[in-house]
């Protein structure tokens, strides 16, 4: 697909490399509630500092959802297409409530590859209260990508370090735009094109035209 097509959303993504990774895979579950231009962002920001990223639409036990999963599935599936890159594919066997059946499916579809878990720094402080959080981080580093409004509290790292996490923060700068947001407030201009048409087709987050 022609980027043409994506250019209201951009990415403030710096190029340079994440120290000097060949092979790692970046893995990325989001609720999707919509896909934002910061979901396309960050995407796009980790296909420069990744060989392959796997993303996925995810229930949060800690959210309340305003569309079902399949649809958020469709809506993400249609952000991975305009993308259009051959290093980022969306898997969503992966999906899972809970992140330690995520990563125990992904140990076993990519076995002695390194894993990367990314979240966004408005997301570290849900960690600890993962189910089994400590094996969580005990089974993959943790890519942190600064958001724009959730600076890096360094006293929440330092708690995910005490419980053996490993924690890398990612060369990137994402936008604060919020799915929440878009629900409460729907702003064309802050959803990718491809998500916006599906969302308008479904009459989904007061978007009908």
């Amino acid at each position: 697909m022609a980027r043409d097509s994506i250019k209201k959303c951009t990415t403030d993504s710096k190029t340079s490399t994440l120290k000097n990774h060949l092979g790692p895979i970046a893995l990325l579950g989001t609720s999707a509630d919509p896909p934002t231009c910061g979901h396309q962002a960050l995407l796009e920001g980790l296909l420069t500092l990744f060989p392959r990223v796997i993303t996925w639409a995810s229930d949060n036990p800690m959210k309340s959802h305003g569309a079902s999963l399949k649809t958020r599935h469709a809506l993400l599936n249609a952000l991975v297409n305009e993308i259009d890159n051959r290093n980022l594919e969306l898997d969503q066997e992966l999906s899972s409530p809970w992140t330690i059946a995520t990563l125990q499916k992904a140990a076993i579809r990519w076995p002695n590859t390194e894993l990367i878990f990314v979240i966004g720094s408005d997301l570290i402080e849900q960690i600890p209260h993962w189910l089994n959080a400590k094996e969580c981080l005990q089974k993959v580093r943790i890519g942190v990508a600064p958001r724009e409004g959730w600076p890096l509290d360094t006293s929440q790292l330092q708690t995910l370090k005490s419980l053996g996490g490993q924690i890398e923060l990612l060369p990137l700068k994402i936008p604060s735009t919020a799915s929440s947001d878009i629900r409460n407030n729907p702003k064309s201009d802050q959803i990718p094109t491809a998500v916006l048409s599906l969302l308008v087709k479904l009459k989904l987050y007061g978007l009908n035209t």
